[in-house]
């Protein structure tokens, strides 16, 4: 019997790219994301060209009541691997000038979201004996940065959480992972942290970043280890980047 899995924010970056391998690897999908569209248009490229079970589930991970009504149409289904993806930044401004809204919505999305369907899925995991979580984190977990805070806040607490839920359920033999990337492109990361301007969104033309495919396979690497052993955490950035604000910017390289 195929393993499932199921990925939050499913409809682009990390975790579109992270469907395709999956299902590439024979893995059944659970995906969800808010825009349906595009969660049904990969659905069906994933059956046709892999031959696997897909279920789509529309929903934003802010609100635990449509989380619950999502994951009430799937709960039959044994869940191998949880992939916390759905995350984003909002805005880029000192504390002082910083909007309320775009606060609410990183905490929401990245913090809240996590745990509602940690929540969730968690329970059919301890009762099985058996399951990985695994959540996106990202370089912002690991050191703060200029007008980051609460993005940095929010990935910080995803960090210190992701330990934590290791030490909650390693006795229920379920294994907690976390990657914590570095500058991605293709995702719509930079788009929606500068509200839709595409001039402010180009940060990636002068040096070379991660693809969202390179976080895909080092996803799949951690849950694809022998059951006996726990990736507990991957941190990584393209070689032209040292930290979050240390980057080679001489071109790609």
């Amino acid at each position: 019997m195929n393993k499932t899995i199921l990925i939050t924010g499913a409809t682009s970056g990390i975790g579109r790219a992270s469907a395709y391998l999956f299902a590439k690897h024979g893995y059944n999908l659970i995906l969800t994301g808010r825009r349906l569209a595009r969660l049904e248009e990969i659905s069906e490229e994933l059956r046709q060209s892999h031959k696997v079970e897909v279920h789509c589930l529309n929903f934003d991970v802010r609100s635990f009541e449509e989380c619950a009504q999502g994951f009430d149409k799937v709960k039959h289904i044994p869940i191998d691997i949880l992939l916390n993806n759905a995350g984003k930044a909002k805005g880029y401004d000192p504390i002082h000038e910083g909007k309320i809204a775009h606060w609410e919505e990183m905490i929401d999305t990245n913090l809240k979201g996590l745990l509602y369907m940690t929540r969730l899925v968690s329970p059919g995991m301890v009762e099985l004996k058996s399951g990985h979580i695994i959540n996106i984190c990202s370089t912002a977990g690991k050191e703060e940065y200029l007008n980051g805070n609460v993005y940095c806040a929010t990935k910080h607490a995803v960090d210190s959480l992701t330990r934590a839920l290791r030490i909650d359920l390693h006795k229920h033999n379920i294994r907690v992972s976390q990657v914590a990337p570095g500058h991605v492109e293709e995702t719509e990361f930079a788009k929606v942290r500068f509200d839709g301007d595409e001039s402010k969104a180009k940060i990636y033309e002068d040096f070379n970043p991660l693809r969202s495919q390179d976080v895909a396979e080092a996803i799949y690497f951690a849950a694809s280890r022998p059951s006996h052993v726990v990736i507990q955490d991957i941190l990584m950035m393209g070689t032209q980047q040292a930290n979050s604000n240390t980057i080679n910017r001489s071109g790609r390289n």
